[in-house]
């Protein structure tokens, strides 16, 4: 059975800078509202839309949420039913994300 890699902020911050990896935010947009990370793609778990992924190929799919748990779900059930072949997971999500020191913005 395929499995999601918990992935650190730092490696994900140097995927994002080097071109090979998507930031995909499973949050709502209530959620988004009050701090994102810049660049990040925006599919809520509660809609999830497949199709935003096709045009992905050979980038690292990185999911996240506030603390790593709906991104943990979300990319395990992506996994599960063969709709992607690698996620990996921002350890702590948006809280790991910001206590690594990395920025957010507003809305």
């Amino acid at each position: 059975m395929k499995q999601m890699t918990e992935t650190d902020a730092r490696q994900v911050k140097q995927w994002l800078d080097d071109g090979t990896a998507v930031l995909i935010d499973v949050r709502e947009a209530e959620e988004l509202a009050q701090a994102r990370v810049p660049g990040a793609l925006h599919n809520p778990m509660s809609a999830f839309d497949l199709e935003m992924l096709a045009n992905l190929d050979g980038k690292r799919l990185v999911f996240m949420c506030a603390m790593g748990m709906r991104s943990l779900q979300v990319g395990s059930y992506l996994l599960q039913n063969d709709m992607v072949d690698d996620a990996y997971n921002l350890a702590g999500g948006l809280q790991g994300w910001m206590m690594a020191g990395y920025p957010v913005e507003a809305g």
